[in-house]
């Protein structure tokens, strides 16, 4: 019960964080692609974390734990929270005043590849156990290379791009992805301090990084 009432407050705070960004801005609750983003973002979070709370309770409790100890993640963080918010208040904003114009059929694909992108996710979460929000080795941890990790060596994170890059057409605001595109950068180096610590204290990372090449994207990077 403690746990489920930990992810439940987190939801909701979540929830109004995120409506108080777009709708603020916006002037406004009749703005479509905030509802838009809104039901597509938490209502899959909503059905993951009942499974997760029911199947898989410690993978549930790491994915709720975000407090990082690594500087550098830190940082990461950090960044990662700046363009989320400028990211939505610019896409408020943008709704407010009609600075651009998505068309119907961009944003129709960027909720197409946002849905793919999430059921990917949740595909990662499957195949690994050890997931957590924060970087480090939990006991008993092993190198999972099955599966989409057998393409690339951080499978959560290229889906993550995906849904980054999703967003601001979700919301129907070009300035918006501004914001949102610098995350690729950022990514990388949380992966780049990520697999520092992997070969460090996991066993077996060091030969996985020989046998799958790809850090991201494959044949890229």
């Amino acid at each position: 019960m403690k746990l489920f009432f930990s992810a439940l407050l987190k939801y909701i705070s979540g929830l109004v964080l995120v409506g108080m960004l777009l709708f603020l801005p916006a002037g406004t609750l009749h703005y479509p692609g905030g509802w838009r983003f809104i039901a597509l973002l938490f209502v899959p979070i909503l059905l993951l974390g009942a499974v997760m709370l029911a199947k898989a309770p410690d993978l549930l409790r790491s994915r709720l734990d975000g407090k990082e100890k690594e500087a550098t993640q830190k940082g990461v963080v950090a960044v990662s929270g700046l363009l989320f918010l400028g990211g939505f208040i610019t896409a408020g904003l943008d709704f407010r005043f009609g600075w651009s114009h998505v068309p119907g059929w961009v944003t129709v694909v960027a909720a197409v590849l946002f849905l793919l992108a999430y059921g990917l996710y949740a595909e990662v979460m499957r195949e690994n156990a050890y997931l957590s929000r924060t970087i480090g080795v939990q006991e008993g941890q092993r190198v999972v290379d099955t599966g989409l990790y057998g393409v690339v060596r951080h499978p959560m994170y290229a889906v993550t791009v995906v849904l980054f890059f999703a967003i601001p057409l979700l919301l129907e605001s070009w300035w918006a992805v501004l914001w949102f595109a610098p995350y690729p950068v950022v990514i990388a180096l949380r992966i780049q301090n990520e697999e520092q610590v992997l070969e460090r204290d996991l066993p077996g990372y060091a030969e996985y990084k020989q046998k799958v090449k790809y850090r991201l994207i494959p044949w890229i990077w």
